[in-house]
């Protein structure tokens, strides 16, 4: 298998992922300015960090990765490598999502999620981020 990474390469590779200012989360954020709206980012407030935060409206988006919050589409699936690794590991961020998203619900905040693979369809995903943000509460 000459493609395997090494445990050094994947290791580098892990520490290059970055959980802030991500390609998905920045053009979440252009499209959000680009309607007009402001919001703050990573309030360590609230439950999650969410990425954007709308105060005033009480929303909230978060802009989560396929892989590291397994998403049902096909870059959410668990390596075949180190499965007994990866799966209690992956499973417990999806569960801390839940949790986190159901803590903001309770606390009276609107929650969306954006999926690293929705935003490749720019005009879907502009038409959701308008619906969610004008909807009054």
């Amino acid at each position: 298998m000459a493609d395997a990474l090494t445990p050094e390469r994947r290791s580098a590779n892990m520490a290059r992922i970055r959980a802030k200012d991500t390609k998905p989360e920045m053009l979440v954020r252009r499209l959000v300015h680009g309607l007009g709206y402001r919001y703050r980012l990573h309030r360590k407030d609230l439950p999650g960090k969410p990425d954007l935060v709308f105060g005033p409206r009480r929303k909230v988006i978060f802009v989560h990765g396929c892989f590291w919050h397994q998403h049902s589409c096909p870059a959410g699936r668990i390596p075949a490598s180190r499965r007994s690794y990866w799966e209690p590991k992956l499973l417990r961020n999806k569960q801390r999502d839940a949790e986190q998203q159901a803590v903001l619900q309770a606390a009276g905040w609107q929650v969306l999620t954006i999926w690293e693979c929705e935003t490749k369809d720019r005009d879907a995903l502009q038409n959701r981020l308008e619906v969610f943000l004008k909807n009054a509460e």
